[in-house]
């Protein structure tokens, strides 16, 4: 059967933006190196995988503790990203990088971005230095999100607050990028940001963290007085929430998963290449053989539950039939 999927975790290498990182010896903490990239490449790896439309974000954040430098480079990622989507926009779309924890520099390039860029939505970083989403700091950013029904792509930052433990050497993107990326939840459902702006759609990385296993101590904390900011039960906020499915299709995830997001909001993610294609091969395998999906829901995932949220990707592939 010949997969037509829709990857919503996926991402471009911008070679100029590589070499700055380099050249500042900014170390990728997930545990692989920086791999290799062209669109070549991500067009043969896409045929051999199964996957047939892409909405790519770059990574690693360009945040790296320099404001200034960090809105240069989201310009320079998103007008990247902007050309690849308007040489071929029936098969790629993207998510605008943002400079936070710029707030004015963000909306400005949110601005760019949506309106001039036509870009597919944006992505946001799990953390900022010691900030998250959800800090006061950045309401003005979340309200103009929220004005736009933005859709948000949270990734897990690659320089995690407080991951560094001495005698601790686990790679990052084993444990703290997960973490991360629940703390970013927690705190977007605790600040009331999610409660003050609900027309933002987050899609949140690798099934959501540890997010599905957090919802009972979430809800009952909330009820001990920590929910002052979030009138409505956790499981409402949750309901908001799209996960995708990058390294995260074995059976417990995928049934975790399954009990807590609102139908229709699991979206198929790959992660190349920041995992090497074996990887991806062997998700998509656990995908495929996954008792906990029966063949309408598997649609749903890997093509489906992306064509509603992105509906040019449904247009485009009508329109080629």
């Amino acid at each position: 059967m010949n997969k037509q999927r829709i990857d919503v975790h996926h991402h471009f290498l911008p070679p100029e933006f590589v070499a700055y990182l380099a050249k500042q010896g900014a170390a990728w903490t997930g545990g692989p190196k920086i791999p290799e990239w062209n669109l070549d490449l991500a067009r043969e790896t896409m045929a051999r995988n199964g996957i047939a439309q892409v909405v790519g974000s770059v990574v690693p954040g360009t945040y790296w503790g320099d404001r200034s430098a960090a809105v240069h480079w989201s310009r320079h990622a998103n007008e990247f990203m902007a050309r690849i989507v308007q040489d071929d926009p029936s098969t790629f779309g993207a998510f605008a990088a943002m400079p936070l924890p710029d707030t004015q520099g963000a909306l400005q390039e949110l601005e760019y971005a949506l309106d001039v860029l036509k870009l597919d939505g944006v992505q946001i970083m799990s953390s900022f230095g010691n900030q998250y989403p959800g800090s006061p700091e950045f309401e003005e950013f979340f309200q103009e999100l929220d004005r736009r029904k933005a859709t948000v792509h949270i990734h897990p930052s690659t320089v995690v607050p407080g991951a560094i433990v001495p005698q601790l050497t686990i790679p990052w993107g084993i444990v703290e990028f997960v973490l991360d990326t629940s703390r970013a939840v927690a705190n977007l459902i605790y600040s009331g940001t999610m409660e003050r702006y609900p027309n933002i759609k987050y899609i949140v990385s690798h099934a959501g963290g540890t997010i599905p296993f957090l919802p009972m101590r979430m809800e009952l904390s909330r009820r001990m007085g920590y929910g002052e900011h979030a009138p409505k039960d956790v499981g409402s906020y949750i309901d908001q929430l799209y996960f995708d499915t990058a390294l995260s299709t074995a059976p417990s995830t995928l049934a975790a998963v399954t009990t807590i997001a609102r139908p229709g909001h699991i979206l198929y993610g790959s992660d190349w290449p920041m995992v090497p294609e074996m990887v991806v091969e062997y998700e998509n395998t656990a995908l495929d053989g996954s008792p906990v999906l029966d063949d309408a829901m598997q649609h749903a995932i890997e093509r489906g539950n992306a064509e509603a949220l992105f509906p040019r990707f449904a247009k485009r592939k009508a329109a080629a039939a």
